[in-house]
């Protein structure tokens, strides 16, 4: 397990991809050397889990790393839950495992979430709604976050605009709708006692980001996808003041790289003393790291 007082920081935000990327046939590694240029990231195959896993260690940072379960909307294959699982067992160090599951997989879905809780150690769960073709508050996930939040699961999702996607033909068939924030205070009402992130700057829905956090004791925000010198006024406010300890440092690696995140978050406008909560703290008691 991670010991919290030997890093410097916690990413609550990195991708697990490679594997996804080594079918010649669905389109996924098209879609991967795309978002790479949109971010300006310096590959165009992303990392495995272990090259992730040195790298974070390079670096003294401790890291939540997932896959992204969206076969059923996009047909690219999923990297399995299990195998994420394992490798980040094999790199404890800094590797802290969430899972993805569709949650159009239903009763199947849910079965999974709790095995994987149970059998894995997975701590939570990311879902991105614009690639998995989902409101988040249709019904139909419900038995899905049921399971999650019976066992203690975290659930993150993803909110805003993306980039995977953009600048392609149709926007490569993503929706943005479907990550509008205003959608989690239906599920944070319905689970109040299951723990939510919001992954990323909400753009363009930002002040409901911000408003459903503030509401919802249950909900928290992460500040991937984004470099901070980008991050909008009133969320750099929100985070020196209401939401100060809900907002969670997260990169979105391989996109971005935490050192690079870090560097640009010394430069803005953050009260000094609420750093270590930003980048550590905060994600150390809502992991139950501390």
């Amino acid at each position: 397990m991670v010991d919290i007082t030997k890093v410097r920081a916690i990413d609550i935000h990195t991708h697990a991809e490679e594997p996804c990327g080594c079918h010649s046939d669905d389109g996924y590694d098209e879609l991967q050397a795309t978002m790479a240029k949109y971010f300006r990231a310096p590959w165009t195959h992303p990392p495995t889990v272990p090259e992730t896993a040195q790298h974070y260690r390079e670096q003294n940072i401790a890291a939540v790393i997932f896959p992204v379960d969206a076969e059923r909307e996009t047909g690219y294959r999923r990297y399995k839950n299990e195998e994420v699982a394992e490798l980040a067992a094999e790199n404890d160090d800094v590797l802290i495992p969430f899972a993805s599951i569709d949650p159009h997989k239903g009763k199947l879905g849910a079965r999974e979430a709790r095995r994987l809780m149970k059998e894995f150690g997975i701590k939570g769960f990311k879902f991105h709604p614009t690639m998995q073709g989902f409101y988040p508050n249709d019904r139909m996930a419900y038995e899905l976050y049921e399971a999650i939040a019976e066992e203690g699961g975290i659930a993150l999702f993803h909110t805003g605009q993306t980039g995977v996607g953009s600048g392609m033909r149709g926007g490569n068939g993503m929706r943005l709708k479907y990550s509008n924030p205003m959608y989690m205070d239906d599920v944070a009402v319905d689970f109040p006692d299951m723990k939510i992130i919001l992954a990323h700057p909400s753009f363009p829905w930002q002040e409901e980001a911000l408003a459903v956090a503030q509401h919802k004791p249950n909900v928290y925000i992460d500040l991937s996808g984004w470099s901070p010198k980008y991050f909008p006024e009133i969320l750099v406010k929100y985070c020196n003041s209401i939401l100060k300890k809900k907002v969670l440092f997260g990169s979105d690696w391989p996109m971005i790289t935490p050192e690079r995140w870090l560097s640009d978050f010394e430069q803005i406008a953050i009260k000094d003393e609420l750093r270590p909560d930003i980048i550590k703290g905060n994600a150390a008691r809502l992991l139950g790291l501390s």
